[in-house]
């Protein structure tokens, strides 16, 4: 077929005559692109356990960083305090 019309083919070859047809930034914003590596991040964010720094760089992204560490601390307070208190 020629380049850029839709066709059979392998997953990769549709993709390639996407890209050819509409360009790579409209592909990536169709398919979701990148939302894999936001995710990775996060996750990645979460093993680490935050540190003393703030790693996101944008001051929204700064004070969701730090309402999720609030959040986390929380949880484990919650979860290390007794559920009844035993009385003499």
């Amino acid at each position: 077929p020629a380049p850029g019309m839709p066709h059979g083919g392998t997953e990769r070859e549709r993709h390639a005559a996407e890209i050819a047809a509409h360009g790579r930034m409209a592909w990536q914003k169709n398919h979701g692109y990148g939302k894999r590596a936001l995710g990775e991040t996060a996750v990645f964010r979460l093993k680490r356990g935050g540190g003393e720094r703030l790693t996101a760089r944008t001051f929204g992204a700064q004070k969701r960083e730090v309402a999720f560490r609030i959040s986390a601390a929380n949880k484990a307070i919650r979860l290390a305090k007794p559920a009844m208190i035993r009385t003499a």
